[in-house]
């Protein structure tokens, strides 16, 4: 194996690919547009969401309870209808996403130490919206129903014994995210859109450089010349090597200065762990090489390929809640591995000596998938 020779198909390999207007602009276009898209666009954080007040009481404490849910900064409450079917009407159209209903005599079960209860409406039509929107509310209920019987029982202590002060003990639950505190979603998709780019583009490149010389003729000249079958391998797939670990240190800058999501882990990891990536990424490119004749057919391989990988790698669905035959198939999957990576190293700042799991098996299927697809090629193009 000669090193001159492989250089010399790469130099030739990437000029190739930067000189067509297609291929550039999978270069720089799907790493920008999937940055900002999941970075700007998809935002499961929920802020301000506007809901309805339908205040069936009137009171002072209904309207202390009005004055909890306008301090949130989770909540805009920009309706107060006057009637049930307004707060139908509401939901229907989708001006609100919930309506706090506060029910008849609600002041004076209050008053009378009596259970009562606050309605709560909410448009369920996106359940992920519709269980954070519930939830914040119940946490403003609960924890004015908390300061009301605080008050309740100090005033009963007070009035048993007037001149004796007693503190009445109370129990509060305190919540603390131990990683991203800030629960943007942002710091959990941006660092996904690595994996999801670096397999997509170099998957593609490598199936559409290696099928163009199909399409075009030009590999059986290649493959009667001195240069062996491993050196037009290496030759094909290190500059589309080289093409992912760009789009890791583009990916990684865009995360770290336009998006601020922090990079706690080591950097040096992160490199090692994708040329681990490249391995799969590549050697499926390789694969989808062999069984495609032109590169139409290789352009939809690799979206076939690619969809299944992105949906069974926990990019936007957990694992965990598939149910458990769609967990063995994600069990299959590397681009699972290397989203847990990713995300333990930007997020949690852990490293081999947590992830090494997921790294030996990201060698594993590496090692097993680029030697698979080289034999492979070598066999059919011989």
């Amino acid at each position: 194996m000669k090193w001159s020779r492989i250089l010399e198909i790469v130099r030739k390999e990437l000029r190739q690919t930067l000189r067509e207007p297609r291929m550039r602009a999978i270069l720089i276009f799907p790493p920008l547009m999937q940055s900002i898209i999941f970075g700007f666009a998809v935002n499961l954080d929920v802020e301000h969401a506007r809901i309805a007040w339908f205040d069936n009481d009137n009171s002072p404490h209904s309207r202390d309870l009005l004055s909890r849910f306008q301090g949130s900064n989770y909540f805009d409450v920009a309706e107060f209808p006057a009637s049930a079917s307004e707060v139908q009407t509401l939901l229907d159209l989708g001006d609100v996403i919930a309506a706090v209903n506060v029910l008849p005599h609600f002041a004076a079960d209050l008053e009378r130490g009596r259970t009562t209860s606050v309605q709560v409406l909410v448009d369920g039509s996106n359940s992920n919206s519709a269980s954070i929107v519930s939830g914040y509310a119940n946490t403003v209920i609960q924890q004015y129903s908390t300061d009301v019987l605080r008050e309740r029982q100090r005033e009963r202590l007070v009035a048993q014994s007037a001149p004796v002060k007693l503190a009445v003990p109370t129990v509060r639950a305190q919540s603390r995210a131990w990683f991203n505190p800030e629960l943007r979603s942002r710091n959990y998709f941006v660092p996904g859109v690595l994996v999801n780019i670096v397999m997509l583009v170099t998957l593609m490149l490598t199936a559409l450089a290696i099928v163009r010389e199909k399409e075009i003729g030009t590999m059986e000249q290649l493959m009667v010349t001195p240069i062996r079958p491993v050196e037009l391998i290496l030759g094909k797939t290190l500059p589309f090597a080289v093409v992912g670990l760009s789009n890791m240190v583009l990916i990684t800058t865009v995360a770290l200065v336009v998006f601020r999501v922090p990079l706690r882990g080591s950097p040096l990891f992160l490199v090692v762990c994708v040329v681990l990536y490249l391995m799969t990424t590549l050697g499926s490119g390789l694969f989808l090489s062999t069984v495609s004749n032109t590169q139409q057919q290789a352009m939809m391989g690799s979206f076939f390929f690619f969809l299944p990988a992105f949906m069974f790698s926990g990019f936007a669905f957990p694992i965990r809640n598939m149910p458990e035959p769609a967990q063995w198939i994600a069990a299959l999957n590397p681009v699972r591995y290397m989203m847990e990576i990713v995300r333990g190293l930007f997020l949690k700042g852990v490293g081999l000596e947590t992830l090494w799991p997921q790294t030996l098996a990201l060698a594993a299927f590496g090692l097993a998938i680029l030697g698979l697809s080289a034999a492979r090629f070598r066999k059919t193009l011989d």
